[in-house]
């Protein structure tokens, strides 16, 4: 079976979505049969690279929100990453356009690190809030979870996965995917959000029963 993950490295849902379908995937029989590809989806896309943004004033004009209402949101947010196993910190945290730590993980992918690349991505922007939107800070990061440091660095200077990102964002146009965390099965069965992990469980099924495309109820 195939699953394409389209999913940002700013989007708190999409960690604890990657915890859920993990826990699910870990406990399918089928395991070793399944390969996954995470693809790419900004949150951001028209805010330049390299520039970020407090991510509670972007909840509070996102979503009108007050300073205490966004803050309770962050905590509320914070509670749900707990239950996961996930020490998250949003407090003072910032937002941005992912496309270069996007560049980052399609380097991890060629070096057979895909996964550890955005393990280690998620975690230092969610947990220990450390940048990934700099190049010094995604070359570092990219070196922690066992790239080439001078590798990162020359992918990032010559945007070397930019076009591999731009076609992940216009699959993802096509196959309408407005939103993030995105689990596509097969090609056919879609899971939109972070959703429990028995509805990834019942995905997951489908790799032994065929059929036409169905799509998950979305978070």
């Amino acid at each position: 079976m195939h699953i394409d993950i389209w999913s940002d490295l700013v989007c708190p849902w999409c960690y604890v979505g990657k915890r859920r379908f993990e826990r699910a995937l870990d406990a399918f029989p089928n395991r070793d049969e399944v390969e996954v590809v995470h693809r790419a989806y900004l949150l951001y896309s028209s805010s330049p690279r390299g520039l970020t943004v407090d991510r509670r004033d972007m909840l509070m004009r996102k979503y009108r929100l007050t300073q205490e209402q966004a803050d309770a949101m962050n905590s509320g947010m914070e509670r749900t990453a707990a239950a996961e196993g996930l020490d998250y910190h949003l407090k003072g945290g910032v937002t941005g356009n992912t496309f270069d730590a996007h560049q980052v993980v399609f380097l991890g992918r060629d070096r057979g690190r895909e996964d550890a690349v955005l393990e280690r991505l998620y975690h230092a922007f969610f947990v220990e809030q450390r940048s990934i939107f700099e190049h010094e800070s995604l070359v570092t990061l990219g070196a922690e979870a066992g790239l080439d440091a001078d590798d990162v660095a020359r992918a990032l200077r010559e945007n070397a996965y930019a076009k591999a990102v731009e076609a992940d964002l216009e699959e993802a146009r096509a196959s309408q995917v407005n939103g993030v965390p995105f689990f596509l099965f097969d090609g056919r069965y879609a899971v939109s959000g972070a959703q429990p992990a028995d509805v990834f469980t019942q995905a997951l099924t489908q790799f032994e029963r065929p059929g036409p495309f169905r799509a998950a109820r979305t978070f």
